[in-house]
């Protein structure tokens, strides 16, 4: 894992957490904006590290990882902790341990909910399909993933996450983001903003949601009509940013 930051140090602390396959630079705009009056910190997951392979163990490993990071470098303390489908299956796991004190959770599209094992592993075969297949440089796979969630400007960092992706985290990835989630009422109350889509792809982040709002009824659910899983984030991040940034005003 590798940490990237943005912006002064003395400031409160946003931590930006990244989507399976998706490169941390999907969160660039987002942090140079809010660098402006927050320090970002954008994690860059095991299994999507660059410059160098890695393996994704495990959504707890991963948790932990960010963790000790923010335990060691800011004192524990997060103004915001927002992730991305995994990422946000991760901030979830972060936010149940009570040393880490967050003020606001952002989850959009998180899988908190588990899945029939046959599921599980009709995906996984798809995204090994996908991944090899990227690393061929299939001209079908790549159009369709920057149809539907990768924008054309992080094409190059998917190609490099794609190169370094192995079999045994697709499997590890797979299992651990769609196993059992421990609901539990956060330390601390956070605010808890749960966004979610409304086409087909979306119906376990709307179940995740209305089970996490069970738990911790100060999480407010925002709906978007007519978007995907992610669709929001990546390919309009402009009003992303002015959703968030009118959620924390309120």
């Amino acid at each position: 894992m590798v940490f990237h930051t943005l912006g002064d140090s003395s400031k409160k602390s946003i931590v930006f957490v990244h989507g399976m396959l998706t490169p941390w630079q999907i969160w660039e705009k987002t942090a140079e904006v809010f660098s402006k009056n927050y320090y970002v910190i954008i994690p860059e997951l095991d299994a999507h590290t660059e410059e160098e392979k890695s393996t994704f163990i495990s959504v707890e490993k991963e948790a932990e990882k960010i963790k000790e990071y923010l335990l060691e470098n800011r004192d524990g303390k997060v103004f915001l902790l927002a992730g991305l489908s995994m990422g946000g299956r991760i901030s979830a796991t972060i936010a149940k341990d009570s040393r880490i004190n967050i003020e606001n959770l952002v989850l959009d599209g998180a899988p908190l909910l588990s899945m029939p094992k046959l599921a599980v592993e009709i995906m996984k075969k798809n995204y090994m399909s996908i991944i090899a297949k990227t690393k061929k440089r299939n001209s079908k796979v790549i159009e369709n993933c920057k149809k539907n969630f990768i924008p054309e400007k992080y094409l190059e960092s998917f190609f490099k996450i794609a190169d370094n992706m192995k079999d045994e985290s697709i499997v590890n990835i797979m299992g651990s983001v769609f196993g059992k989630f421990d609901f539990t009422e956060y330390a601390g109350k956070p605010r808890i903003l749960f966004m979610h889509g409304s086409r087909s792809n979306e119906s376990i982040s709307k179940k995740s949601a209305c089970k996490l709002k069970e738990i911790n009824p100060q999480t407010q659910i925002n709906c978007y009509e007519g978007y995907a899983h992610a669709e929001l984030l990546c390919f309009e991040e402009q009003k992303w940013i002015k959703e968030i940034e009118k959620w924390l005003e309120a």
